[in-house]
């Protein structure tokens, strides 16, 4: 080891990487459009940098290393991929001419090119954040191909902070990664390991000559089940700090292990050369007596502060759990349990909610001042009471302020039925659906949103202003819904949406609408890229108190004789997208959505909306990250949706739409929701979700996307023709579902209609060959 010091008291595994005013977004993106150069973005990047680092020592991380180097351009992931030089041999050459992967080629593997698709992208862990799924086989190369990671520590230094710099570890960096393209049908990622170490050594190396105390290396696979069996991935772990353990002049080394209980790898890391373990002590519980022994000799950096969530920590609760670990015996700091990465900045901003709401909040700078006292607890437990007794008392008033529990509310619950939940049998539907709507084969349609344009933002800031009226907004919308309806008709779509420019975003347009939640104005969260949310707060009882879609769905359905789906977001989604109450169980909460969406569809089919569609994109993004606890998850939630629609006639269409998810985890899930079509991502993945189709016997309408709206680039006729032939060997024509992968709200309106008349050509090409090859 280089330089030797004792880990802070108090820190955080990460920390909001976009900028308090998403001052990283706008720089990307300005980047992205030629408005800055490399160099301008490389400054403002910086600015970002300290700009956090002087804020989290104001809020008194102020020991060598408290301050977490956990800043990304754009996904850590990808940043391990660049750091190690792991590109795709579709890529080609991306080395500049000095060897290194600069930041054109990281915008490269996240964006694609007009030949090549982007890096797939899926979601991390249990969270709404999408990483990069690194492409790795036996082809693939690794050397040293970036320094950032040394770069962006040295530069904090020289401004006077020596941070923690942070690597995704290599076991998860290789968990993660699928088979490259090139690769055998039964390679395995984690066999190049080996291969994989000795870049990660010289990385090592660099930062302890560069005067790094500390390295966070990041390995949260650890604490989920995965397909390799737990024997190897033991090895892998005892192989990899073996290796780094011994890099002469390294840093001293912390492994954290985000999102749950170590359970089995707890004894192999606690035997690693390395000096730190985080565990997470708030959703993962305190190890056992026995395996607080083997901790013996470490740090254990106990994340009892929720990184996940927003709600304000049970301090008293908290600091048993630390004197726990402290009466073993341990050297024992104070952590979060995750990245604060997932949660807003400071909710003090927050000033348009009610001082109650934020009094139970605690976001980013809130959970480091909760960080700070309970390392005080651990220091002198006198110094901290006061501040744990004003949490358990916020808390025990919490349950009894209005609106928490509503009997109405409740009471309908209570009475519910199993018929409740039951549709029809699909062949029942199907006839009715078939004599109601006279589909053509591979009938196309869209997933629901259009591009929110200038003009449309812009009209919904004046709204809320009040610079117009609520008259002229609604007329500002309905011309752009005529003006995405003629679109659809010029372009020879079968089924037809309204393009939703009046909704901010999928669940908040909700939350806006439903007693039981608030917004925020500045709690904006990364959830890929530059792409940024604010997830709404479910704290109450959930009731409607109104129609929602219905005047918008109707207007649409005016403008043309084809059909028009109405829109909704699942209550599983608006669950995920939303920072939901920990006082109930997630079932009983998704529930009472589930019931209000169930009164909005019928109330769109008294308006005469043929097709609903009920967005679940998140469905596999809760599901628990250990096989034991997914069955009750998968109960609750798939029956959630089937309460929403269970009340539609034979003859009403329901759809609902999932992405990016490993689909064939949750197969049966989604045949359990017993939607007529689903529409699924494929199009990233070059259709691998048909083999899981095929092999499950999936029955029902089914559209996996053939336009990737995540990435810039067009997709031409002849890629989509393709994508449609792949799947139409795998999946019976008369299900098949022609549509992108996913809502086009982020999409220009040029590269969209390019990629939708791709989409419709392509789509008549294949109708046309299919009818050829019946009549021979």
């Amino acid at each position: 080891m280089s330089n030797t010091s004792a880990f802070p008291a108090a820190s955080l595994l990460g920390y909001p990487r976009i900028g308090r005013r998403r001052e990283l977004k706008k720089a990307i993106e300005g980047f992205w459009a030629g408005k800055i150069d490399a160099t301008e973005l490389d400054a403002a990047a910086k600015e970002i940098q300290l700009g956090t680092a002087r804020r989290l020592a104001e809020l008194g991380l102020n020991e060598v290393a408290a301050i977490p180097g956990t800043f990304s351009y754009y996904d850590q992931v990808l940043d391990a991929i660049t750091h190690i030089g792991a590109v795709p041999a579709r890529f080609g050459e991306l080395r500049n001419a000095d060897g290194q992967l600069d930041i054109n080629a990281y915008f490269t593997l996240a964006r694609g090119t007009v030949e090549q698709q982007p890096l797939e992208m899926t979601k991390w862990f249990d969270t709404n954040y999408h990483y990069l799924v690194p492409e790795i086989g036996p082809e693939t190369s690794f050397s040293l191909t970036s320094t950032r990671v040394v770069e962006q520590f040295e530069y904090a230094l020289a401004n006077g902070f020596e941070t923690r710099p942070y690597l995704v570890g290599p076991v998860t960096l290789l968990l993660l990664s699928k088979a490259s393209d090139e690769a055998p049908a039964d390679f395995n990622p984690l066999s190049r390991l080996e291969d994989v170490l000795p870049v990660y050594a010289e990385l090592l190396s660099r930062l302890g000559a560069a005067g790094a105390s500390w390295v966070q290396l990041d390995e949260p696979a650890l604490v989920a089940d995965q397909d390799v069996p737990v024997t190897e991935i033991q090895a892998a772990v005892a192989r990899s700090y073996e290796v780094l353990g011994a890099v002469a002049g390294r840093p001293q080394i912390l492994v954290s292990t985000p999102f749950g209980a170590l359970r089995e790898l707890l004894p192999t890391l606690a035997g690693a050369p390395i000096e730190a373990l985080h565990i997470d002590a708030f959703k993962g519980a305190v190890p056992s007596a026995a395996e607080l022994v083997l901790l013996a000799g470490k740090t254990v950096v106990a994340g009892v502060v929720d990184g996940h969530n927003i709600w304000l920590n049970d301090l008293a609760e908290s600091a048993a759990r630390l004197d726990t670990l402290k009466a073993a015996g341990l050297t024992v700091t104070v952590s979060t349990s995750t990245s604060t990465q997932h949660v807003p900045h400071d909710v003090t901003e927050e000033t348009a909610l009610s001082e109650e709401l934020r009094s139970w909040l605690a976001f980013a700078d809130q959970k480091v001042t909760e960080v700070v006292t309970l390392a005080a607890h651990l220091a002198d437990p006198a110094s901290s009471a006061a501040a744990i007794a004003q949490a358990s008392a916020i808390i025990a008033s919490r349950s009894e302020a209005a609106g928490v529990k509503r009997p109405e509310v409740r009471a309908r619950l209570a009475a519910l039925t199993p018929a409740d939940f039951n549709r029809s049998a699909y062949e029942v539907r199907e006839a009715a659906q078939q004599a109601a709507l006279a589909l053509p084969p591979l009938p196309t349609t869209t997933i629901g949103s259009f591009p929110q344009t200038g003009e449309i933002r812009s009209a919904r800031a004046r709204a809320n202003k009040g610079v117009i009226t609520s008259d002229e907004y609604t007329t500002l919308m309905k011309d752009e819904i005529k003006r995405v309806v003629e679109l659809q008709e010029e372009l020879d779509f079968d089924v037809l949406v309204h393009g939703e420019p009046e909704r901010n975003d999928m669940v908040q347009y909700f939350a806006e609408n439903l007693e039981g939640f608030d917004v925020t104005v500045h709690g904006w969260v990364q959830s890929y890229g530059s792409r940024c949310t604010r997830p709404s707060i479910l704290w109450g009882d959930v009731t409607r108190e109104k129609a929602i879609t219905v005047s918008w769905a109707e207007y649409a359905q005016s403008l043309t004789s084809k059909p028009m789906k109405g829109m909704l977001t699942g209550p599983v989604t608006i669950l995920a997208w939303s920072f939901v109450r920990d006082d109930q169980p997630l079932g009983d909460t998704a529930n009472q959505v589930g019931l209000a969406l169930r009164d909005e569809i019928a109330d769109l089919e008294a308006a005469g909306i043929k097709i609903i569609q009920v967005d679940e994109p998140a469905l596999r993004e809760l599901l628990p990250l250990r096989r034991a606890d997914q069955g009750a998850y998968l109960d609750w939630s798939v029956n959630s949706f089937r309460l929403s629609t269970a009340g539609a006639a034979d003859a009403t269409q329901i759809h609902t739409h999932l992405c990016y998810s490993e689909f064939g985890v949750i197969i049966d899930a989604i045949d359990g929701l017993d939607a007529d079509v689903t529409s699924i991502e494929a199009a990233r993945s070059r259709m691998d979700v048909v083999n899981d189709l095929e092999a499950h016997g999936f029955g029902r309408g089914v559209g996996p996307g053939v336009y990737d709206i995540h990435s810039p680039r067009v997709p031409g006729q002849a890629e989509v023709t393709e994508l449609l032939g792949t799947a139409v060997k795998h999946v019976p024509v008369r299900q098949l579902w022609v549509n992108p992968d996913c809502g086009l709200k982020t999409r220009g309106y040029v590269e969209t209609e390019e990629s939708l008349r791709n989409l419709v050509k392509a789509t008549k090409e294949v109708r046309a060959q299919l009818a050829v090859s019946h009549t021979h």
